[in-house]
């Protein structure tokens, strides 16, 4: 097994290895602390829905990762929460646009409850019956989020944005879709997606590096690596609609307000970390937008925005309340135009950039946050102390650089309005 261990000068250090089968493995030891984090993931998610392998391309419904996510905690000798309740460890899994993972924290027993992990993820059972079962139990979720009205303003933004990129498209899927999956398209996937050499695990908390290594050693089910190619339709520079509304069962208009930035390249750490402070200077709490939005109470403690990005699909999303969310969009846009001609404010640019290192400092006090962390570096083949790096070199010139790609002729409103009494 290649094995390397990666410092810092934080005081910080993670052990990054490959198995022979492919899995990619981090490690990151807190021996002062008693709680462990532990993710086994693979890189499939809700957009690979068309692949080849070995010149076989392949197109499934949509929905099916995330409908594999579900079917993966039940085996034939009972389902992975009930050995979880047994060790008392806290089990979940998720389903985004580009991966899937399966975790667990807990306090004592981790070996045993990482061998849990191991051995319910590599051990798939599907049956005609257990599929349609779970048909059943997924459309109750889709239509469930179908009503909520935080869920349907991302996602009607999406649909606004991208013509053609799948990332438009629910993560759970569709009704419809969903009554198209059965245990042989499942397998197929699983096949695919599941093979180690697309897997990693990632784990921070008081454990042992090598005696998680010697289990990996025994425990992971020896497959030939795959080279999986990912198929994603051509999606043109330009936005679908401008505006979309819908009504909902809410106090007061909800909004999605999104730029589509180029989405010809990834990202890298420090365009990331750039865009990071990019959207706290337009917008952040110490920003003269954020003020004077709050004075106007034009929006409230809900306000956020993200930098959302991926395989294909680039976006910054301001979101929140408001009773007036065309107005907070123009301000927004307003403020973007004002920092293209004026320039960063070198001190607020300062404040924060520290305060973005303060923050990145503090996360490694939470085993949940280190192990997120491993997760992306495992997906984006980047470095655990990148960021940190980043935050403490790049310059407001750096930042304002990425404020191009902001053009607000490529812009979508998403609103939720309140359902007419």
């Amino acid at each position: 097994m290649q094995k390397e261990i990666i410092q810092s000068d934080i005081g910080e250090s993670y052990l990054k290895a490959e198995h022979s089968s492919g899995l990619k493995i981090y490690i990151l030891e807190k021996p002062q602390y008693n709680s462990c984090y532990a993710i086994f993931g693979t890189k499939y998610g809700s957009i690979d829905n068309c692949f080849s392998v070995n010149g076989e391309e392949t197109e499934v419904p949509q929905g099916i990762a995330h409908f594999l996510e579900h079917k993966l905690f039940e085996s034939e000798d009972g389902d992975a929460f009930s050995k979880y309740a047994k060790t008392g460890a806290y089990a979940n899994a998720f389903t985004s646009f580009d991966k899937t993972c399966y975790l667990f924290s807990c306090s004592n027993m981790f070996y045993e409850n990482l061998d849990i992990l191991l051995n319910f993820v590599q051990s798939p059972y599907f049956t005609k019956e257990t599929v349609q079962k779970e048909q059943g139990i997924i459309g109750q979720e889709i239509r469930m989020y179908d009503d909520s009205p935080a869920w349907r303003v991302m996602f009607n933004m999406l649909f606004a944005m991208y013509k053609n990129h799948p990332v438009r498209i629910d993560i759970a899927g569709t009704t419809e879709s969903i009554s198209e999956i059965d245990d042989k398209l499942l397998y197929k996937c699983y096949n695919t997606f599941y093979n180690p050499s697309n897997m990693f695990l990632c784990v921070a908390g008081n454990v042992e590096s090598e005696k998680i290594l010697k289990m990996v050693e025994g425990g992971i089910k020896e497959n030939n690596p795959l080279e999986i190619k990912r198929i994603k339709p051509e999606e043109p520079n330009e936005i679908l609609e401008s505006l979309v509304m819908q009504k909902l069962a809410v106090a007061q208009p909800m909004f999605c307000f999104g730029y589509k930035l180029d989405s010809s390249k990834a990202p890298t750490v420090k365009d990331r970390v750039c865009m990071a402070i990019l959207l706290d200077v337009i917008a952040g709490d110490c920003s003269p937008l954020y003020k004077k939005l709050m004075e106007n109470g034009l929006i409230n403690d809900d306000f956020s925005f993200e930098h959302f990005y991926g395989d294909g699909y680039n976006a910054v999303i301001f979101e929140g309340d408001s009773y007036n969310p065309n107005a907070v969009a123009e301000e927004i846009k307003a403020e973007v135009t004002r920092i293209k001609e004026e320039g960063i404010n070198k001190k607020l640019f300062a404040a924060i950039r520290s305060g973005l290192y303060g923050n990145a400092i503090r996360s490694f006090n939470s085993v949940e946050n280190i192990t997120m962390q491993l997760v992306d570096c495992a997906m984006n083949n980047t470095n655990l102390f990148d960021e940190i790096k980043y935050l403490k070199s790049v310059t407001a010139e750096d930042v304002l650089k990425r404020l191009a790609l902001l053009e607000n002729g490529k812009t979508v409103l998403s609103v939720i309005n309140p359902l007419e009494e």
